[in-house]
């Protein structure tokens, strides 16, 4: 039996060291040499008829290094198995520590491997403290909404001319100096815009046209902050730069639409909510402020998650194995990276590594288990939110089920929606111990949180 023995480098990582003396592998040896001269095929010589000393002559040193180094490994294995060590990756062999292997010459071997140890996660979840946002859903809210809705269910029709805020314009970019000469290498791009997202005072100038007019303007002065963003990006331009902001274009309308909005009636309801037998306008309004206050609720949930997921980071200050680390990154890959890409990439690596322990952690103290049913589920729900929610599940029941099976048999699916639900009903399962201070707040300053704080 190979003798093997560990000694501490630095923290987090040991060498272990595998000796083989002559019986732990010469007897393997002989019997691997046998096996291979019964399937060898040499020309000159029927199968299994080969001399010993000729098969020996060809291949006994290829055989032979590799029945040593297959000892050497199943008896490192077999340490880190039997000694419940837990490491990181696996163990890379030591640099100028690899004997040189002769069969003519057998004798002890030894092999040195360095390893870096997994630290011990401690994570105590009832010391967060996280804020529960609760959302305030304001009527006019509840009337955008339903304006959104009216405008999506509604009739487009094309008037001759521009008669109000709500009239829908395509049109084209054209970039122009200050004074309404077009630029050569200018930017050009389409686009289809409200009339009401141009600011109050520029919209006078649209009043009236009609398809094949021209309108000069200033971005600037042509839209508020909240548009900008957008028609900033549209243009391939960012948001905060002056000169960019201050660019002047020539605005051709190229087709003046105008969505005609249905009624609030019974008809109207039974299409926006089918099945629900919804009869006044209250009732609808009461059906949508109950929609968007679960959006809110589904949001603010993310949100607590997100303050968890960064708490937990920030909480655990445990050690990893640096130098192990990032000499396994530096060789694991296809193609060895230099010192200084290993020094780019290690922190984020670092990161990704101190998360994936602290989530397996709590998944095993909490019993998170993921069930073919919570997959099929999934699978389900995706399909749902794909056709919008337009579908009667009594009537369509054996086709979702169809689908459902489909995706079960795909394995990136299968992976990542075990990832996905393991990691749900982790962070639901710690959301439950943590501490929560409820807070009032805005749609606006809600939405604000959300896009500066993701993970």
């Amino acid at each position: 039996m190979a003798n093997v023995t560990r000694e501490n480098l630095s923290v987090l990582n040991d060498k272990i060291t595998v000796t083989l003396s002559k019986e732990d592998y010469l007897a393997g040896f002989e019997k691997s040499l046998k096996k291979y001269a019964k399937t060898a095929n040499i020309p000159g010589f029927r199968k299994g008829m080969i001399p010993a000393g000729l098969i020996k002559k060809m291949y006994g040193q290829s055989v032979f290094s590799e029945e040593v180094m297959r000892q050497v490994e199943k008896s490192l294995l077999d340490y880190l198995e039997n000694e419940k060590v837990d490491i990181f990756a696996q163990p890379l062999p030591l640099e100028n520590n690899s004997p040189t292997l002769d069969m003519n010459n057998p004798t002890d071997y030894s092999f040195s491997f360095e390893i870096g140890l997994k630290p011990e996660v401690a994570i105590d979840v009832t010391k967060l403290n996280v804020k529960q946002y609760q959302v305030t859903v304001t009527d006019e809210m509840v009337e955008q909404e339903i304006d959104r809705l009216q405008v999506h269910n509604g009739k487009m029709t094309e008037p001759e001319t521009v008669t109000g805020d709500d009239n829908v314009l395509n049109v084209k970019f054209v970039e122009t100096d200050n004074e309404g000469n077009d630029l050569e290498s200018g930017i050009t791009k389409e686009n289809s815009l409200l009339v009401k997202y141009f600011t109050e005072k520029f919209r006078k100038n649209l009043i009236g046209k009609k398809a094949g007019d021209t309108v000069d303007l200033q971005l600037k002065k042509a839209f508020d902050d909240k548009e900008m963003e957008f028609i900033l990006s549209d243009l391939g331009l960012e948001k905060g730069k002056k000169e960019e902001e201050s660019k002047y274009f020539k605005l051709h309308i190229t087709k003046v639409g105008l969505v005609e909005r249905p009624e609030l009636n019974e008809a109207f309801f039974e299409t926006v909510y089918p099945g629900k037998a919804i009869a006044t306008t209250d009732e609808f309004k009461k059906a949508v402020k109950s929609e968007i206050d679960n959006y809110y609720e589904a949001q603010v949930l993310n949100q607590v998650h997100d303050q968890i997921y960064h708490q937990l980071l920030a909480h655990a200050n445990f050690q990893f194995p640096d130098s192990f680390l990032k000499r396994w990154l530096q060789v694991s890959g296809a193609k060895p990276k230099t010192n200084e890409e290993v020094e780019t990439e290690f922190p984020t690596f670092k990161e990704q590594l101190k998360w994936t322990l602290i989530s397996n952690q709590l998944r095993v103290e909490h019993k998170i288990e993921v069930l073919p049913d919570d997959i099929r589920n999934l699978a389900k729900q995706q399909l749902l939110q794909y056709l919008g929610g337009q579908i009667n599940m009594g009537d369509n029941q054996q086709w979702v089920e169809d689908y459902a099976n489909r995706m079960m048999q795909d394995r990136k699916f299968m992976e990542d929606s075990y990832h996905r639900i393991a990691t749900e009903k982790m962070f639901t399962a710690v959301a439950e111990k943590v501490k929560k201070t409820e807070e009032a707040i805005s749609a606006e300053d809600f939405a604000a949180k959300l896009h500066h704080h993701h993970h």
